[in-house]
């Protein structure tokens, strides 16, 4: 299997390097020309719970690529999906799957629309990583996780060859499955609750359930559930007793890559989580006065990061 991972980011670096460790498919990043001349020189290296690894990788150019790959796997940032678009629009040809782990669910209608749907699979991972300043991919808990399938729900011949390739790789748990659009509500439902949790108290889970907010939290994923059930994906009893548990935790160090973003400054994915949990919140006539403060939040952030207003450390 020929995999052509975009990016060698935290998701993309993580998941493409385990491949690559297994040795069960043939990787390359397409990357840009400094991280492309930084792997050159030190390889891709992962820090994780499951063990570290360092080694070479095959890297492409953006104007070297072409087709000839099984799947692509998408795992850039939402805001940076018509790039992400146009930089592997030569690799897709009739063979290539398509597999974005990408936050959210707006961005697969899209794909579907500029490559056509048969090429698109639903995918999601969940896993707390970040790509450190000296380009070490660093695995921040336990969370191993990538899940994907056929959108129609069919158990295929690719969605079984990737698990497979998966299957090999240490640190990753794989599972190809046939309701993958309700496991991405469910993840939506998820993150939808911690983003806004965590962008509008600028803590941790943990934190916010020792000042007092664990009913704050419960009352967001009751209502994102709402949502997601108005739209035809109810939430499975297991799902909700375990993120229960979790929006209860004082110790929990659970924090979102929205918070991260904004604790670094960065630009965030908030118009594709919270904008998107909004409008869907309005559709299902559930109550939305967190969302929108959160959104707002999100917002006026992004307005003081493009003035140049933000406090420095």
């Amino acid at each position: 299997m020929r995999v052509l991972v975009l990016g060698a980011g935290a998701l993309g670096g993580y998941f493409g390097g385990r491949l690559v460790e297994a040795g069960s498919a043939e990787v390359a990043f397409l990357v840009r020309d400094a991280r492309r001349a930084a792997l050159a020189r030190e390889g891709l290296a992962i820090e994780s719970p499951f063990g570290a690894w360092r080694g070479p990788v095959a890297t492409i150019a953006a104007d070297a690529v072409g087709p000839g790959w099984d799947v692509v796997l998408l795992s850039c940032k939402a805001y940076d999906l018509d790039d992400a678009m146009a930089a592997i629009r030569p690799a897709v040809d009739g063979r290539t799957a398509i597999l974005p782990v990408l936050n959210g669910l707006s961005h697969v209608d899209r794909l579907a629309e500029a490559f056509g749907a048969a090429h698109v699979l639903g995918g999601l991972a969940k896993i707390q990583a970040t790509l450190a300043a000296d380009g070490t991919v660093r695995q921040l808990n336990d969370w191993r996780w990538i899940t994907f399938g056929e959108r129609d729900g069919r158990m295929s011949d690719r969605v079984a060859a990737i698990a497979a390739a998966f299957a090999r790789a240490r640190g990753v748990v794989a599972s190809a499955v046939p309701d993958i659009t309700a496991r991405m509500w469910e993840k939506l439902v998820h993150l939808g609750t911690s983003a806004i949790g965590t962008v509008l108290m600028r803590a941790s889970v943990g934190e916010i359930v020792r000042g007092g907010g664990s009913a704050f939290l419960h009352r967001l994923l009751d209502r994102n559930a709402a949502i997601a059930a108005a739209h035809g994906a109810p939430m499975r009893d297991e799902f909700m007793a375990e993120y229960r548990a979790l929006f209860a935790d004082a110790g929990s160090a659970y924090g979102t890559s929205m918070l991260r973003d904004i604790e670094a400054g960065s630009r965030t994915e908030a118009e594709h989580i919270l904008g998107f949990l909004l409008e869907a919140a309005r559709r299902a006539g559930v109550p939305e006065d967190a969302h929108e403060a959160a959104l707002l939040h999100a917002r006026a952030y992004e307005q003081r990061r493009l003035a140049g207003r933000l406090p420095r450390g």
